[in-house]
């Protein structure tokens, strides 16, 4: 088995972090699961703005906007 450089042991101990959440919140249903995604999305915008992505919390609003106007009435 080939060493992990930091930076993949942090992704692994984040995924394995995110999947034991995703699994305490489905347990709750859609609506938990809703919550999970949101936390997941705000997590990876964080991370691609640190790392230069300056439009990643703009596409993430505009996906958000979509959305809330499909179901807004």
């Amino acid at each position: 088995m080939a060493a992990q450089t930091k930076a993949e042991r942090r992704a692994a101990n984040q995924r394995a972090h995110f999947e034991q959440r995703q699994a305490e919140r489905a347990a709750r249903g859609p609506r938990g699961l809703a919550e999970s995604w949101m936390e997941r999305a705000r997590a990876i915008a964080a991370t691609r703005e640190a790392n230069g992505d300056e439009d990643v919390w703009n596409d993430l609003a505009r996906t958000m906007s979509t959305w809330v106007s499909r179901y807004e009435q």
